[in-house]
């Protein structure tokens, strides 16, 4: 092996590839910009497992935030199972099922339209558990230039408006949820706060709660926390008897990550084009659905560096392709490279298409030099997703 671009000079040799490695120590740092937020504004963060549902490290996590966000049964499971704090759901719909599964497991259960709320009101109170119920409303305002990700575009299933509550009975409903942000900092969060207070303020002192979604990019250097705390305080002062709620995904495990991979082949072309051992479709979804170009340690824009080469991925679609690169030093089949920040959303969305193997998952603490693999995949893993 020529060379092997590191993410952090004191990451060990003898990882397997491929495979996700997180990094405990800057996962922690995470939890503690989140943990003094809620202390400071006076809100509670859940982890929304759509985001990062690494199950293993959930010991860690409640150690610092209020519990998870689940968007069905099944993760609502997995936090119940694995977190042991409040369980808040919320999906477009619920079947019938759906909602029997999700009742012995949810603290909070939010409905996206007043039919759902009437379908599933009667089971929720027959329940020898206390469950308090809430809305997603439609703020009627975002600032999100991608359509795929905007929840409030033009025609949008996501959230009711502000039309569809006239004359509406809110009798037992506790709580309202938006989510309107992705990957934005907090002056955006407090336009949309504006806008849905403009819409919603009526209602607001009959609940108990609020839930302001995720998109909160609060662990990022460039976000302005100190804003996002005048501003929740604000909103506060002026519904003292409200919780507030976020649920930021990517703000928990941002820049905590890499994906480790492995250099299978170079093809001649312009550019060459070396062939790893993962896929755009099976593990980066994200690179060909948003899209979006994923930054690599020591590596840059095409032509910057002295050789270029586009990466491509392992399965059969032609479209599988991570983009082009420039490097220092030629590649050679054998070379490992790390593509960054691959901790959240990207382990979450991974599939098994072509039978392309599954990327290990590992922890790595560089306080104590420890490595774990936390789990490898084969086969069996493959073939149990059929029938």
């Amino acid at each position: 092996m020529d060379h092997i671009v590191h993410y952090d000079p004191s990451l060990p040799s003898g990882i397997p590839s491929p495979c996700f490695v997180v990094d405990l120590q800057r996962l922690e740092r995470n939890l503690s910009i989140l943990d003094s937020v809620q202390k400071d504004a006076g809100c509670k963060i859940l982890c929304a497992l759509k985001g990062f549902a690494m199950h293993s490290v959930f010991p860690l996590l409640s150690n610092y935030l209020a519990g998870v966000c689940a968007s069905g049964p099944h993760e609502a499971q997995l936090g119940s199972e694995f977190f042991g704090k409040e369980v808040h759901v919320y999906a477009p719909a619920f079947s019938d099922r759906d909602m029997a599964e999700t009742l012995p497991i949810a603290h909070h259960i939010t409905f996206n339209s007043f039919r759902q709320l009437e379908r599933h009101r009667t089971a929720i109170l027959n329940t020898n558990r206390s469950i308090s119920y809430g809305l997603r409303v439609n703020p009627g305002y975002s600032e999100v230039e991608v359509p795929l990700y905007d929840p409030c575009a033009e025609g949008t299933r996501l959230g009711i408006p502000v039309e569809a509550f006239q004359d509406r009975s809110l009798d037992g409903v506790e709580g309202l949820h938006f989510h309107a942000l992705c990957e934005q900092n907090s002056d955006t969060f407090a336009r949309v706060l504006e806008a849905f207070e403009a819409r919603f303020a009526q209602w607001l002192p009959g609940m108990k709660w609020v839930n302001f979604g995720g998109g909160h990019h609060i662990t990022s250097p460039l976000y302005d926390r100190d804003l996002l705390i005048e501003t929740l305080r604000s909103f506060k002062g002026r519904y003292p008897n409200l919780t507030v709620y976020l649920e930021p995904g990517e703000a928990i495990a941002l820049n905590t990550g890499i994906l480790l991979a492995t250099i299978l082949d170079i093809i001649p072309g312009k550019p060459d084009i070396a062939t790893l051992d993962i896929s755009a479709t099976c593990h980066m979804p994200d690179v060909l659905e948003m899209p979006y170009r994923p930054e690599i340690f020591g590596a840059s824009l095409p032509n910057e560096r002295a050789h270029t080469y586009r990466l491509g991925g392992l399965s059969c679609l032609a479209g599988d392709v991570f983009g082009d690169y420039s490097f220092d030093r030629p590649l050679r089949p054998g070379n490992q490279i790390q593509f960054l920040d691959m901790a959240h959303y990207t382990m979450v969305k991974t599939t098994t298409f072509n039978g392309i193997k599954h990327p290990s998952i590992a922890t790595w603490d560089p306080r104590i030099g420890e490595l774990n693999i936390v789990r490898e995949f084969g086969y069996e893993d493959y073939k149990n997703r059929l029938s």
